[in-house]
Parts: C-alpha cells; sequence; structure tokens
C-alpha cells in the first residue's frame, strides 16, 4: 500500500520529546485513515535531537528524516519538508505534541474539496500571555489577510502537496499557509483539534515572535499579494 501522506516534523533542540513523537506516531499508524510517513526536518539543532533522529529512523520504516547544515527557522525547516515530500498530501505538526498526531484522522475526512485543512486548537492549555498574544496576532493577521482563519498558529495542517510545494516560503510566512493557499485560488477549512500543554523541551517563540514579528510579516505578505503571479493554462499543444 502507497503512502499517502507525509507528515513533516520540524524539530530544533527537541531531545526529550522525540521518543515521545516515535511512540506516539507509531500508535497513530495503527488507525490512520491514510496511509502514512513521518518526515524530520532536523534545523540545526545542537543538542543531542540528530542521533535520536537516525536511530528513530533506523528501526521504523515509516520514518524519515532530512538535516540542515545549520538553524535556519522554523519557515525554512517547513519549506524543505514541503520540497522533499513525495505524497499526494502533506502534513505538519510540531514536535512538541502539543497537538496528537491522532487528529490528522479528522484532518484528512475534510481534506477532499479543500486544499488545506488546518486545525483550531479548542481549549489551549498554554499561559493566559501566550493566549493573549497569541489571540492578538491572530487578529492582526486576519485584518491584513481576510483568510477567516481563527489559528493559522496552529502546528496540525494537512495541504495537497501540489499547493503546497507552489508557497514561496520566507521566514515568517508559516503563520500564513491559508492565505497563500488562497492566492492560488485554492480552498481552505479549519476544524476543532485537541490541545495539550508542552511537557519536555521549552518554547521557541516569546512574546515578539508571537506580536511584533506577525505584524512585521504581515506588511511582507501584502507586498508578496500585490506581486503573485497566478495564471491559467486555457489551451496547449501539448499531449
Amino acid at each position: 500500500m502507497e503512502y499517502r501522506l507525509t507528515i513533516v516534523v520540524p524539530v530544533y533542540n527537541e531531545e526529550d520529546n522525540l521518543l515521545r513523537v516515535e511512540a506516539e506516531f507509531l500508535k497513530y499508524f495503527k488507525t490512520a485513515v491514510a496511509k502514512s510517513k513521518v518526515l524530520f526536518v532536523n534545523d540545526g539543532s545542537k543538542d543531542n535531537s540528530q542521533h535520536i533522529i537516525e536511530e528513530i529512523c533506523s528501526r521504523n520504516s515509516d520514518f524519515e528524516f532530512i538535516s540542515f547544515v545549520e538553524n535556519r527557522g522554523l519557515s525554512a525547516a517547513i519549506k524543505a519538508g514541503f520540497d522533499n515530500t513525495d505524497t499526494e498530501l502533506v502534513g505538519y505538526i510540531d514536535s512538541d505534541l502539543q497537538t496528537a498526531p491522532e487528529d490528522f484522522n479528522i484532518l484528512i475526512k475534510e481534506i477532499g474539496t479543500y486544499d488545506l485543512v488546518t486545525g483550531v486548537r479548542a481549549d489551549r492549555k498554554d499561559s493566559f500571555v501566550k493566549n493573549m498574544s497569541s489571540k492578538i496576532a491572530n487578529g492582526i493577521r486576519r485584518s491584513f489577510t481576510h483568510d477567516g482563519m481563527d489559528d493559522t498558529g496552529c502546528p496540525l495542517k494537512i495541504i495537497k502537496t501540489d499547493y503546497a510545494q507552489r508557497i514561496p516560503m520566507f521566514k515568517g510566512l508559516h503563520r500564513f499557509l491559508p492565505a497563500m493557499i488562497l492566492l492560488q485560488n485554492g480552498k481552505v477549512k479549519q476544524v476543532p483539534v485537541r490541545h495539550f500543554p508542552r511537557i519536555a523541551g521549552e518554547a521557541k517563540f516569546g512574546l515578539w515572535n508571537r506580536l511584533l514579528g506577525p505584524l512585521m510579516d504581515c506588511f511582507a505578505y501584502l507586498w508578496m499579494k500585490k506581486k503573485y503571479i497566478n495564471y491559467n493554462i486555457g489551451k496547449s499543444s501539448r499531449g
């Protein structure tokens, strides 16, 4: 049975979470609606993450990895995962497991007529400051993009691979994935998913990343929207 879904898992200094990632995905594979595999993207980790990733991949044929020479950031890791996907669908989840691999089954049931399905974190298990800063950032972004999404920062998404590989990613654009699908005249949908507290490792984003950074990225998105090239071929002599 061929794989239908590749799930990209960006990793940056997550040595304390990776064995949990392996265990949770092995559970998910047993109930997966579509045959799935994991693609770790090691974003230049300085801890023992790479060694653990290689051990996981050596004992599980459903796990693969690519590793950056140096840290390039979350958007670059996601872009590299998309570019190295060879299945019909590509998913994305963070390695901190604040969302559950099993919830890919919820998303994949909705993907049929849509080109991106993203989770919305129900009953978020984060601090008050983190929740409020994310809520404000989502409101600012939504006013710029008009994408109708309540929680683009949710690290649980499924995208049709041909759409994902056409996204012109730049630093910070991982927050704008639904908007970038809409630029391609694609269809997007959001569905509620579970959310859990981080139990190991350290968060990589602070107040700056959630508020001021995304505000600057909104202006970059507006520039890209104005310059974005989109076309449809009506006729062709090619077979």
